[in-house]
């Protein structure tokens, strides 16, 4: 009985030829770089067209911008503050309510629900990233902001001597309401990106908690969310992002006032710079055009200052994320 016998692995001849992928590895480089570039250019082209459309208003006189009717005899400044005041505000209140609900469902469905449950709550949570902003606009004017009369009413009765709750008069289209129409459109997008960042958390890390005889919580007090810290600025800031930009809901909810206070129970008291561009940019023209682009402006600075802060932070926090 013959045997056949294989060549060795030494004995195979190596052809020449050229290096396998790289000429993959080119178009990829290629393609990468053109799309950073591509990027920065846009970003490039935005600020440029907002500057020079800005320009208009930004140099002009009183007499020409007591002109236009929406601002009501107001300085260029003395217009915007109170839109940026409103912006912040409302985004401010906003993440405020979502970030503690988006950590709370992340580590739930992360770290305790049972993986059926777990895969099922985090489809319905995605699912609302989905649901266009005039459906949550729709959904607070006409479910909302009944729902929450009483209750304001009951905080201004007992607490109205805090300025925050005074003075409430129905209907509930303040500034607070339209907060938490925003926390809610906000949820999905923080709590995702955090259940992502809580699901990498090292197992290790975790297992070495729990055997040195941490309980679940201190588990997660100790390795996870020191983990998950830079996860969580991120997605608080692109919740952020959302909020700051949001018109539709806002929009419909809000009943718009230029005032800079803290009455967040006020009808008319409060406007952001997205919802009043969109309201009053039907009827402008010449420079009252100018001037809702100036305010688009205002906006987008604030933007960038608000995700340059973020990236400064987590820079900061990089040398320790739980990983290293």
């Amino acid at each position: 009985m013959s045997t056949t016998h294989r060549p060795a692995a030494d004995s195979v001849p190596v052809m020449a030829g050229r290096a396998p992928g790289r000429a993959g590895n080119r178009v990829f480089t290629g393609l990468s770089f053109g799309s950073g570039i591509l990027i920065m250019a846009v970003l490039a082209l935005v600020t440029a067209f907002l500057i020079s459309r800005s320009l208009p208003a930004l140099t002009a006189s009183g007499e020409d911008l007591a002109d236009v009717s929406f601002m009501k005899e107001r300085s260029l400044w003395a217009y915007v503050a109170p839109l940026v005041f409103g912006t912040l505000l409302s985004s401010v209140l906003a993440l405020g309510a979502a970030v503690p609900l988006s950590i709370a469902v992340a580590l739930f469905i992360s770290h305790f629900a049972p993986r059926r449950l777990a895969q099922g709550l985090g489809y319905l949570v995605d699912l609302l990233a989905a649901i266009p902003s005039v459906v949550f606009g729709l959904w607070g004017f006409l479910w909302l902001v009944p729902l929450l009369s009483p209750f304001y009413t009951w905080l201004t009765d007992h607490l109205g001597f805090i300025p925050l709750f005074a003075d409430y008069q129905a209907p509930a289209k303040n500034i607070l309401t339209a907060s938490l129409v925003l926390s809610v459109m906000i949820l999905p997008i923080i709590t995702a990106t955090i259940r992502e960042v809580f699901l990498a958390t090292p197992t290790l890390h975790e297992e070495a908690s729990l055997a040195l005889g941490a309980t679940r919580y201190e588990m997660i007090r100790q390795a996870v969310l020191p983990f998950g810290r830079s996860g969580i600025v991120s997605a608080s800031m692109l919740g952020l992002g959302r909020a700051l930009g949001e018109t539709m809901a806002v929009l419909m909810i809000l009943s718009s006032g230029l005032s800079i206070n803290l009455h967040l129970l006020q009808a008319g008291q409060h406007q952001t710079i997205a919802a009043n561009i969109a309201g009053q940019f039907r009827e402008a023209y010449g420079l009252s055009v100018n001037v809702l682009i100036a305010t688009g402006l205002v906006l987008f600075l604030i933007t960038f200052a608000v995700n340059s802060a973020a990236r400064w932070f987590i820079a900061r926090r990089s040398e320790f994320s739980g990983a290293n």
